[in-house]
């Protein structure tokens, strides 16, 4: 039989995406296991939800480090050490540095909450997003998964889910309804890698049909 799919997750807070994997798991959706959670936030409560789980929790800084190359060596050193086929970023709030994100080339995958390349980039994260689609009078949001690249909500689309944005909405209001979707998506595109079916040709991803 198949070995399982190790997953890393990095996440900075309440960690209700790796939450929504861990039940995935548990329910036997997706045949993996999570080999590690890192988290730069000590107070992180995705560390908690790890540590519940029986799941190796690591809480690593900048801070801890003299230099940021110092920092990514040890990123490295520790995901190498798990032997890692899967990083899910999960609520990560720190760029990962261009040697991380090359040596790991399409295993670094991230959810979005609105539908890229719109409401994208460097600012956009949390309720900053929906402010934005707010804003705008946009009528669809959505989620985004993605790979992740050197550059901010940038890398390769994976999976899309639509969300219609209502005229009664406020941005705490839709982002209530997209973190419920999130969960939803983000566990099933995680079984799409462990079911190998999850194909890269240049920029481009092609989920294969079952």
């Amino acid at each position: 039989m198949k070995r399982k799919l190790r997953l890393a997750v990095l996440a900075s807070g309440n960690g209700t995406d790796l939450q929504s994997i861990i039940a995935a798991i548990k329910k036997k959706k997706i045949r993996a296991e999570i080999r590690i959670v890192i988290s730069n936030n000590s107070d992180a409560y995705a560390l908690e939800r790890a540590r519940k789980n029986k799941i190796k929790a690591l809480h690593l800084s900048h801070k801890q480090f003299a230099t940021p190359e110092e920092f990514d060596e040890a990123l490295i050193t520790t995901l190498q050490a798990e032997k890692v086929d899967l990083i899910c970023l999960a609520g990560y709030m720190k760029k990962l540095a261009p040697v991380v994100v090359k040596l790991f080339k399409n295993k670094i995958i991230n959810i979005h909450p609105a539908l890229l390349p719109a409401f994208g980039g460097e600012g956009m994260y949390g309720i900053h997003v929906h402010e934005a689609v707010i804003q705008s009078g946009a009528k669809i949001s959505g989620v985004s998964v993605h790979f992740v690249d050197e550059v901010y909500d940038h890398g390769a689309i994976i999976y899309q889910k639509a969300v219609p944005v209502r005229d009664d909405d406020t941005p705490e209001s839709l982002q209530k309804r997209l973190l419920k979707v999130e969960h939803k998506v983000y566990p099933q595109v995680v079984g799409l890698f462990a079911s190998g079916k999850i194909k890269v040709k240049g920029e481009r991803v092609y989920i294969k049909s079952i």
